[in-house]
């Protein structure tokens, strides 16, 4: 008789930038979600498909949890929020290195009200010394009825394989929801305009990075091997304009090259990436805006 197989639906929330992303990334073998290290990277659910023979997996990254200051913040919390009784498990993720605080109490608050199992997973712990994880779980274990804890680095890929291994084992009996060669449910447009925006962060400083979103015009086969993908990059202001144009236009370059390989790569193909950038004066708060952009709470 064949084994059951088994699949589910696992949240991923946390703080920002404990490394969500990252994690995401590194379980499902390539980069479907942009990593910063600037907090509120993430704004929409992420969804990455592990599937073995035995089980899938669906992994919804979320939008780190925090006291919202726009409409667009608001967007972000409610994303992170409406996952919690909707899933099969939910990985409250924390930073071994920073430790307990006062955001992650938020989050623990807001979990005491739900039935889906909770798994407390310490991130980073390549980062500390094994006395002070063993203090952090200790601190943490009677905080919730957390069904598992388990220290990872996602960075450096320690202990994922055995956090699937736990994790299959409260996963229901179940179909493979996503085809084997599936590993978001993502279209391929929004990534390209997650992958510019990752760029942005990397290059830009202050309030640049959390005032811009990225919409993809137009993609248009041009050759067989060359794909022309035409991206706007809207900020709220004139000044952020020309810090993101940059003297000669060497900024905007700067965030076209880089997003140009990442967009090859998940493409498989040459790519000739053209970028405008454009003023939409706070945009973040206007409930139009936010839909053009992506920012949708009707989608979830």
């Amino acid at each position: 008789m064949s084994q059951e197989h088994k699949s589910g639906f696992i949240s991923i929330i946390g703080r920002p930038n404990v490394g969500k992303s990252t994690f995401l990334n590194a379980v499902i073998g390539q980069k479907i979600a942009i990593m910063s290290d600037k907090p509120q990277t993430t704004r929409n659910k992420i969804q990455g498909v592990v599937t073995q023979e035995e089980a899938q997996f669906v992994f919804i990254d979320t939008p780190g949890i925090h006291k919202p200051k726009h409409q667009l913040g608001d967007f972000m919390v409610k994303t992170a929020q409406s996952t919690l009784n909707e899933v099969d498990a939910v990985l409250f993720m924390i930073n071994a290195e920073e430790g307990y605080g006062r955001g992650d109490q938020f989050i623990i608050d807001k979990l005491q009200t739900i039935e889906t199992p909770v798994f407390l997973i310490i991130n980073k712990i390549d980062l500390v010394t094994p006395e002070a994880l063993f203090e952090l779980i200790e601190q943490y274990k009677d905080k919730l009825p957390f069904a598992e804890i388990v220290p990872i680095s996602a960075s450096e890929g320690n202990n994922l394989a055995h956090l699937l291994d736990v994790l299959k084992s409260y996963l229901p009996e179940g179909p493979q929801y996503y085809p084997v060669d599936q590993v978001t449910d993502h279209p391929e447009r929004f990534i390209m305009s997650e992958l510019i925006r990752e760029k942005v962060l990397e290059l830009t400083k202050e309030e640049i990075p959390h005032s811009i979103a990225v919409v993809i015009e137009g993609i248009e086969q041009k050759r067989e091997d060359l794909v022309h993908v035409q991206a706007v990059i809207m900020t709220e202001r004139k000044s952020q304009k020309g810090i993101l144009i940059g003297k000669g236009g060497v900024m905007l370059k700067n965030i076209g090259k880089r997003a140009r390989l990442d967009i090859e790569t998940l493409l498989g193909t040459k790519v000739y990436l053209e970028l405008w950038v454009k003023v939409q004066k706070d945009w973040r708060n206007k409930a139009a805006q936010l839909r053009d952009f992506g920012y949708d709470e009707e989608r979830y």
